[in-house]
């Protein structure tokens, strides 16, 4: 047998409640098809009575989800008043036909909160547990689910028996579901008998002794302000008698926002055995979602941090050398869990301290081969190609380094002359297959790139050139530079494009040439897939 945990999203209303978090019309709809694809409980899609626009948000997806037959259950959030219910019921009306309608409504017991949301009315205990069990009372006899919040249970300091009678009235009038949020974010175990764990432990054991025929489901959210959310959440399941947590994907929300439901669940999957080893405690979640959903609210709601835990960028990415190698050998020795769990896939960013087996590695997977005896070298070369570059260095850019690394061809330095007669002379200076500098000459009308051409044959005899073309490029005007574009194969199969810009026509060209020639050696003599590189 299992325990079973119900995982309670709010990203939709808590999660829109933090400043500059909110979605358009459509995204609303689109996150609640993929918290019923994630298998969340029980979503709470908003605050219907805050204005027509939450009113239609949430009525949306309580029609939809219930013309979809599923089985999460539409909540909505109003004050313990008469008028926020009754709209809040109307809104919730459609998941009413197929009973997964809950109405969840909230009175503040912090007496500091107490004062400062009701007014006179914090002073008349008697009044407002009238108020609860009416209204609850109302809810529950038109067969809505309902979830009652004593808001700011975790400051409750001398109001604990008031509390007791809130939570009371909320039982007795048909609640079954009691919240007992940490509001502002404060708690800690360390706070010993006033920790609020401690008096839900409290509260169930009393509830449970007088309303022994009612099963209640003891509900925990936990905001993050001193960064806790996490511990006390989990605090509450595995200590005490909470079965339901509440929170948003990607921990956003109010102020430092709430407990990320990522963590909760993947926390419950981690020790929901060891913690309770007879009744292990589970959730129903579809693991292999998380990482889909939470790209979502990166997207459209707010920015994910990379490091950030289960699903950031990072979370599954790998650049330390030592680190990559051991990982090559055996993907789980540096990982928690395997990220595919949540739809996540192992990765490497090559950086400053990747090793030589990580960039050997990029280059396979990308159809080259690199030579064993040479791996330290050419990594290193890429490195100092790009040794500003303490962010990483994609793929692409390592691919790069690798090609410049073996292209035959290195200009350091190109003159190119014409005399009267229309002879030409260009020399090159720097690295040409094996030799350190190059001069050629030509006379009447042969041209300095097919000289270059015949030289290069030399070295390289399987190339030809079968097109190229010239134009001028920005301004329109005898200022404008030259683009040169020279298509070469190899075989007459493969082909590469080389292109390069001069204020000189006859410049473009040699340059353009020798970018394609460098391509088409380094794939001809180290590739080991005959496809162009992604780089390419």
């Amino acid at each position: 047998m299992n325990e079973r945990i119900y995982i309670f999203d709010t990203t939709l209303r808590d999660g829109q409640q933090s400043p500059g978090a909110g979605m358009s019309f459509e995204d609303n709809i689109t996150y609640a098809h993929y918290a019923d694809e994630l298998g969340i409980d029980i979503l709470e899609a908003g605050f219907p009575s805050a204005s027509q626009y939450d009113f239609d948000i949430v009525h949306t997806i309580s029609k939809v989800m219930s013309e979809k037959k599923s089985s999460m259950t539409i909540a909505g959030l109003c004050q313990l008043r008469k008028e926020q219910v009754i709209r809040t019921m109307e809104a919730l009306a459609p998941s009413l036909s197929i009973s997964k309608a809950r109405l969840h409504t909230y009175v503040p017991v912090d007496p500091n909160l107490m004062k400062a949301s009701l007014g006179q009315l914090a002073q008349n205990h008697a009044q407002i547990i009238v108020d609860v069990y009416d209204l609850v009372r109302m809810a529950a006899n038109s067969g809505f689910e309902v979830e009652f919040s004593p808001e700011g249970y975790s400051r409750l300091c001398e109001n604990f028996d008031f509390t007791t009678d809130v939570i009371r009235a909320a039982i007795s009038a048909g609640a079954t579901v009691i919240n007992c949020p940490d509001t502002i974010g404060g708690a800690s175990r360390f706070e010993g008998k006033m920790f609020f764990v401690e008096h839900i432990k409290q509260h169930a054991a009393m509830m449970k002794k007088e309303f022994p025929e009612k099963k209640i489901i003891w509900s925990v959210h936990c905001h993050n302000d001193l960064g806790l959310a996490l511990e006390n959440s989990m605090t509450a399941v595995f200590d005490g008698p909470v079965r339901q947590i509440e929170g948003c994907i990607n921990g956003v929300g109010e102020r430092a926002g709430n407990v990320a439901l990522e963590q909760c669940i993947m926390m419950i999957e981690q020790f929901g055995k060891k913690v309770n080893p007879n009744t292990p405690f589970v959730t129903h979640i579809q693991f292999n979602h998380l990482k889909k959903i939470s790209n979502f609210i990166d997207e459209r709601m707010l920015t994910r941090q990379p490091h950030w835990p289960i699903t950031g960028q990072n979370a599954a990415r790998h650049s330390s050398g030592g680190h990559t190698n051991a990982i090559l050998k055996n993907p789980m020795v540096y990982q928690p869990f395997n990220p595919q769990q949540v739809g996540q896939e192992i990765s490497f960013a090559f950086g400053p301290l990747s090793g030589s087996n990580h960039a050997s590695e990029i280059l396979e997977n990308h159809g080259f081969h690199c030579p064993r005896n040479e791996k330290s070298t050419v990594t290193q070369s890429i490195k100092d190609q790009f040794a500003n570059r303490r962010k990483g260095i994609t793929d692409e850019e390592v691919i790069e380094g690798f090609r410049e690394h073996y292209s035959p061809i290195k200009v350091t330095q190109i003159d190119y002359s014409k005399d009267q007669a229309g002879n030409s002379t260009l020399h090159l200076q720097g690295k040409f297959f094996s030799e350190k500098e190059m001069n050629l000459k030509t006379y009447g009308k042969n041209s300095a790139l097919a000289a270059l051409d015949q030289a290069v044959k030399k070295y390289f005899p399987a190339i030809e050139i079968i097109d190229y073309h010239s134009n001028s490029c920005g301004e329109n005007s005898v200022n404008a530079l030259c683009q040169a574009t020279i298509t070469v194969c190899v075989k007459q199969s493969d082909q590469y494009i080389g292109k390069a810009i001069d204020a000189d026509i006859n410049i473009a060209a040699i340059k353009a040439y020798i970018n394609a020639i460098n391509q088409a050696y380094v794939n001809s003599y180290y590739k080991t897939i005959k496809k162009e590189a992604h780089c390419a």
